[in-house]
């Protein structure tokens, strides 16, 4: 009898702390369940800003020593342990893609500014990543990069021109908020005062309910999510109130829910509705 082959998922993210934030306890959860998960992260996030609490880490911006880069690849390591990534790897190795800011700013003119790249030598890069994992699905962002940033579109283009190529390849998702569960979330957070100011209805970004195909019940793996979020203490705070969230450096409180939600974009849609793997 011939065994099945390993579930292996792959997710291509633009900067550390967003594997977390967007995907962290979809990736728990298939970790729990025994499935070969592995992480690319295309840039070391060195143009972040630092949370206000922590001063001493002040100095570490790029507009001052900035080696903030090298701090958070300490903090992605943690929080991948948190999540029970099986691999990890950066696109073209360690340091060869910089973070390239928001459009418009002097660090998208960095020589190494992910943006500033070669979609083709990119693309490349993660096709080799592919070919050695070799994983049944693969997860990134939408076309708009989930919020705009440059790097997370980049991120869409690049697993778009690979993944769906790929031998091993059958289905490619974008990770996306549901709108509704955002909605009901910040009902949620505004029955009290919190210690950061909670967002009017719509300001976050969000994908209409209608446009998502697959939703993941994630509920028993916010334990590890919340476990990782914490690994990236430079980006962000998570509060332990009674509705546990966070809040970026922006200080704006985004709940933390208990369902992901995707949208299908290459492969077979049976069985895909509450599993990336159903049917497969």
């Amino acid at each position: 009898m011939i065994s099945p082959l390993p579930r292996r998922l792959l997710l291509v993210h633009a900067h550390p702390d967003d594997e977390s934030i967007t995907t962290g306890a979809t990736i728990a959860r298939y970790a729990a369940e025994g499935a070969e998960v592995a992480v690319v992260t295309c840039t070391l996030g060195e143009e972040g800003e630092i949370m206000a609490g922590l001063p001493e880490l002040a100095g570490l911006r790029a507009g001052a020593a900035d080696q903030l880069g090298g701090y958070r690849v300490t903090e992605l390591r943690a929080a991948c342990a948190a999540l029970g990534v099986s691999q990890h790897r950066y696109l073209g190795g360690l340091g060869r893609w910089r973070d390239s800011g928001m459009a418009g700013t002097p660090s998208a003119s960095h020589p190494r500014a992910f943006t500033g790249g070669r979609a083709e030598e990119q693309a490349a890069q993660l096709a080799e990543v592919l070919d050695e994992f070799e994983p049944q699905v693969v997860v990134t962002y939408d076309a708009f990069g989930g919020y705009g940033h440059p790097d997370h579109i980049r991120a869409h283009e690049i697993t778009m021109a690979a993944a769906p190529r790929a031998r091993s390849v059958r289905r490619v998702f974008h990770t996306v908020a549901s709108r509704d569960a955002v909605r009901a979330g910040l009902v949620a957070l505004r029955d009290r005062e919190r210690v950061f100011r909670v967002p009017a209805e719509d300001e976050l970004p969000t994908t209409p309910d209608e446009e998502v195909t697959t939703v993941l019940d994630v509920a028993a793996h916010l334990p590890a999510k919340l476990a990782a979020l914490r690994a990236h203490a430079t980006q962000l705070t998570v509060v332990d109130d009674d509705v546990p969230y966070f809040a970026l450096t922006n200080e704006i409180a985004q709940p933390i829910l208990g369902r992901d939600a995707y949208v299908l974009a290459h492969g077979p849609a049976d069985g895909a509705g509450h599993d990336l793997f159903g049917g497969l």
